[in-house]
């Protein structure tokens, strides 16, 4: 049973609920972006580039024969994606960029003063009765 308390401690931290929202949030993240790059960045770059589908770019190394597929290396989708990694690094470096910038504000936020422990209060009520009597 101890197993089954630490296993459930463990998913319960911070940290790894945080990575799995991370984890989740990245792979719909990466999803967007490869349609963004795939759909709507590629296609003018191939028209400028005299009408190139980047997808299509390959190198066949074995044609097909028969019921054989050939053999590609497809370098085109290797630049495709090399695109889609690097639009994701600039989005979640400037992400990481503004999160550091917010942190770095609530740093910079004085911090309220502590408020008294009872010791300083009750030596408070003290101090203030010895000046009382004083004054009499």
């Amino acid at each position: 049973m101890s197993v089954l308390k630490e296993l459930k401690a463990f998913m319960m931290r911070g940290n790894v609920v945080d990575m799995a929202v991370g984890v989740i949030v990245g792979g719909a993240f990466g999803k967007i972006v490869s349609s963004l790059v795939s759909d709507v960045i590629m296609p003018p770059i191939g028209v400028i580039l005299g009408g190139v589908n980047f997808s299509e770019l390959k190198i066949v190394l074995k044609h097909a024969v028969g019921d054989t597929a050939a053999v590609t290396i497809n370098y085109g989708t290797f630049i495709q994606t090399v695109f889609d990694f690097v639009i994701i690094a600039t989005a979640i470096f400037f992400a990481v960029k503004a999160i550091n910038m917010l942190q770095k504000k609530k740093e910079e936020e004085p911090a309220a003063p502590p408020a008294p422990t009872n010791e300083e209060v009750l030596l408070t009520e003290i101090r203030d009765l010895l000046k009382e009597q004083n004054k009499k």
